[in-house]
Formats: C-alpha cells, sequence, structure tokens
C-alpha cells in the first residue's frame, strides 16, 4: 500500500488565510507541492501575509473578495480559474465570533455570524464545485470547530453556525460523492495563535482550564493541523466523505479529570 499525499500542482484556495490557522494549513498544503491561492478581505492584512509566506519561499496568490457575497465569490473564482488555473482543492476556512450572553446578543450580530461562518462556506462551495463537477474530481474542507459539538457561554451564534457547517458538510457530500468530489470537515481545538497569547499565560483561569481539560496537556501547534488538511486533499483521502475530524489533543474524547489527578 502506497498512500499518496502528493499535492504537485493542484490548485488549492484557502479563505481567511492571510493569518492564523488558515495561514498555518495554506502553508502546508504549498509545502507539499499545491499552487496556493489564499483569500483575504483586508488590503494591509493580505500583504504582511505575502511577505510571511515568501520568507518560506511560498509563492501565494492573493484574491481580495467578501466571502459572504455570491456576486463577488463568482468573479473572484472566474478570475482565479482564468489566471492561475480551475481549484481542486478548497479550505473554507474564513469566519468569525463574537462572545456575548444569548440573552444579549442583538439578532442583526447573530446573523452575521452565521453569514460568514456558515452561508459562505456553502457560497464558495457551491461555485467551486459547478467547475469540480466538470472535471469529475474535488476537495472540500470546510474548518468546524469542536462547537460543532459542544456548546459553550456567549457563543451561541458560533456554535449554531459551526454546527450547521458539520451537517453542511454531511449533505455536500451526499450530494457531490457521484462526482468524485470528497466534502469533509476539521474541528480545531484550542491552538497557540497570535489571539490567544494574551490569556496562554501560567496562572491565568483559561489557560489552566485548557491545559487540564486537553488530555494532551497543551495548546495545539498550528502546524499540528497541517497533516491532517494535506491528508483531506490528498488521493489518500478519495473514498473519505462527510467525516469531520478533530484535531483536539483530545478534549472530546472525556469528560475531563479532578483538579491535581
Amino acid at each position: 500500500m502506497k498512500p499518496n499525499f502528493e499535492l504537485k500542482g493542484k490548485i488549492a484556495l484557502v479563505t481567511g488565510a492571510t493569518h492564523g490557522l488558515g495561514m498555518a494549513m495554506a502553508k502546508a498544503l504549498a509545502h507539499q507541492g499545491a499552487i496556493l491561492v489564499i483569500n483575504g478581505h483586508t488590503p494591509g492584512k493580505m500583504e504582511t501575509a505575502i511577505t510571511e509566506y515568501a520568507a518560506e519561499d511560498i509563492l501565494a496568490h492573493p484574491y481580495l473578495f467578501d466571502v459572504t457575497d455570491a456576486k463577488a465569490v463568482n468573479e473572484a473564482i472566474t478570475k482565479i480559474e482564468e489566471e492561475v488555473g480551475e481549484i481542486d482543492i478548497l479550505v473554507n476556512n474564513a469566519g468569525m465570533i463574537q462572545r456575548v450572553p444569548a440573552l444579549e446578543m442583538d439578532p442583526e450580530d447573530f446573523r452575521k455570524v452565521v453569514d460568514v461562518d456558515l452561508v459562505s462556506p456553502f457560497i464558495v462551495s457551491q461555485r467551486v464545485a459547478k467547475t469540480m463537477v466538470k472535471n469529475g474530481q474535488g476537495k472540500i474542507i470546510n474548518i468546524c470547530s469542536m462547537m460543532s459539538e459542544l456548546g459553550r457561554n456567549t457563543v451561541s451564534a458560533y456554535a449554531a453556525a459551526k454546527g450547521g457547517l458539520k451537517m453542511l458538510t454531511r449533505n455536500l457530500a451526499t450530494e457531490w460523492a457521484k462526482y468524485n468530489i470528497q466534502v469533509n470537515g476539521i474541528g480545531p481545538g484550542y491552538f497557540a495563535t497570535e489571539q490567544t497569547a494574551p490569556i496562554r499565560v501560567d496562572g491565568h483561569p483559561f489557560n489552566d482550564f485548557i491545559v487540564n481539560r486537553t488530555p494532551a496537556g497543551r495548546w495545539g501547534d498550528p502546524d499540528d493541523l497541517g497533516g491532517t488538511v494535506v491528508f483531506l486533499a490528498s488521493e489518500a483521502s478519495n473514498f473519505i466523505n462527510g467525516q469531520i475530524i478533530y484535531v483536539d489533543g483530545g478534549i472530546l474524547a472525556t469528560i475531563g479529570k479532578p483538579a491535581g489527578e
């Protein structure tokens, strides 16, 4: 048995890839040979990201567009197809979170989170899949969350969207598997990113909670996602469809442990 993890010549679009976990996954695909296309919506962040990719000898093709705008998505992907080529791998990573108690959350803010975290993966997937169907192959990877399975205080909109994204992943897999398109998801746990840096210090209650709650006893490193995204983007996963792989250090596998155990 020789599983093929080679991505050379494959064109991969990663949304929200100007920083954080999106950038880490995009780099992993590029290092495996994929031709990288990255999406963002802020010019300044895009410029900084291009420099960071270049520092690792990665040529990233940048495209600024709003993933929640179907017209903008269609125009951008048409342009990508003309300028770079037809997309073989799509990673729907762009997302947002608002931490507001449910009793206090404005319905418009709730809709905004759902629009970015759930509706946009549908919009982008639908457009990309039209070409994938024509080509008889494709990989779509939706970035879900542990909140696809669990609730947590103040993240009702995010959890609702990520739970919906899990089921959207399964439904798209159901509809598109016959075209040799594999649709799967990744559910990251708690990762050491720039955004979590302020709370990843000894003695901080949330840091202590995560370290104690995670069987692996640590925060995830962004590079820990690389193997999973490469696997799901490669021919090695050709008979896997509709699955969510949780990269969480084991959090979802346990109810936790008493303090001091």
